[in-house]
C-alpha cells in the first residue's frame, strides 16, 4: 500500500493542500476532486496508482484548501481553477502529467485539456460531461434540468445557512444515500465546516456555473476516459452518451451499473483497475 503523505505548494498568496503518493519518478498523475468533497475523495485512488508505480496528487482545490480561500466570490471563476491547477503541476516540477477529475473537478479537467492539450498525457473524467454534451443535453433532455436543479438552488440568496443547517443533515443525508461511507463523509463535512468552506464551494456555482455547460469548449484530441454511473442521480444518459461526439482522440466510456454520482466512494476497487489500466496504456 503507497503511503500518502501531505503537504503545501504555494502559488502566490494562496497555499494549497496537497496529498502524494508513490514514487517521486513515477509519472505524475493530477487529481481533481468535486462538490462537496475533497482530497479525501481520492485516497484509495491514489494508494492504487502509487501501488503501479504512478505518482498520484491530489490537492484541496480553490476554496478547499484553508490556505487558499478568497473571500470574494469573483476569485472562483474556472479559469482561476485551471490555472490553480496547472500551477500546482509546475511547482511540483511536473510539465507534462496524466489529469484526472470528478464532478467539478471533472469540469476543470475538460476545461484544461482543451486550455493545454499538450501538457497532459491522458484525460480521465468521472460523473461529468464534456460542456457541450451537457449543454446539448440540458436543451434536448426534460430530465436533465430536473438532476441538475441543485445548481439553481446553490445561487439562491441562504443556499450557505441552509447547508448548514442541523448539523449539515442535509449532506448527510445525500451521502447516506449515495453510498459514501459514515468516515469518509465525516471528512467531507469537516472541511465544509471550516470558516468560508461553504461559502467558497458555492462560490464555484456563483463565479464559474455558465462553465458546466459552456457549448462552445472545443473537442478533445487526448486519449480520454470517461466513467459514469448509471444510478448518477445528477448527470443522465443523455449528457454522458452525448460525450463521445466530443471526444476526437482515442475514447473509452464505461458505465458502472447501479452505481451514483460518488463513484470513487461507492466503487473504488473498479475504479482504481480502470485508472491504471488506461494509464498504463498512454
Amino acid at each position: 500500500m503507497a503511503e500518502i503523505r501531505t503537504t503545501e505548494v504555494a502559488l502566490g498568496e494562496l497555499a494549497f493542500t496537497v496529498d502524494q503518493a508513490g514514487p517521486e519518478a513515477g509519472s505524475p498523475v493530477l487529481l481533481l476532486h468535486g462538490f462537496p468533497q475533497s482530497r479525501r475523495a481520492w485516497r484509495s485512488q491514489l494508494q492504487a496508482l502509487g501501488a503501479a508505480g504512478f505518482r498520484g496528487i491530489a490537492p484541496d482545490q480553490r476554496g478547499y484548501s484553508s490556505g487558499a480561500r478568497p473571500s470574494d466570490a469573483s476569485a472562483y471563476a474556472a479559469a482561476n481553477m485551471v490555472a490553480d491547477a496547472f500551477g500546482i503541476m509546475t511547482s511540483l516540477g511536473h510539465d507534462h502529467f496524466h489529469l484526472i477529475g470528478h464532478d467539478w473537478g471533472g469540469q476543470i479537467a475538460w476545461l484544461m485539456a482543451a486550455d493545454q492539450p499538450g501538457r497532459l498525457l491522458s484525460l480521465t473524467v468521472l460523473s461529468r460531461p464534456h460542456p457541450a454534451a451537457f449543454a446539448r443535453a440540458l436543451k434536448d433532455d426534460a430530465a436533465q434540468a430536473v438532476r441538475s436543479s441543485h445548481h439553481r438552488t446553490l445561487l439562491e440568496d441562504g443556499a450557505a445557512a441552509a447547508i448548514r443547517a442541523d448539523d449539515m443533515a442535509g449532506l448527510r443525508r445525500m451521502f447516506a444515500h449515495q453510498g459514501v461511507p459514515a468516515d469518509t463523509a465525516q471528512a467531507y463535512i469537516a472541511t465544509l465546516s471550516e470558516p468560508g468552506a461553504i461559502e467558497a464551494a458555492i462560490a464555484w456555482y456563483r463565479a464559474g456555473g455558465a462553465a458546466l455547460r459552456a457549448a462552445d469548449v472545443p473537442p478533445i484530441g487526448l486519449g480520454t476516459l470517461f466513467i459514469w454511473g448509471d444510478a448518477d442521480a445528477t448527470v443522465g444518459r443523455t449528457a454522458a452518451e452525448g460525450t463521445a461526439a466530443f471526444v476526437t482522440g482515442p475514447y473509452q466510456f464505461e458505465v458502472i451499473p447501479g452505481a451514483g454520482h460518488f463513484l470513487t466512494d461507492q466503487v473504488p476497487a473498479v475504479i482504481n483497475g480502470l485508472f491504471v489500466a488506461h494509464l498504463a496504456s498512454r
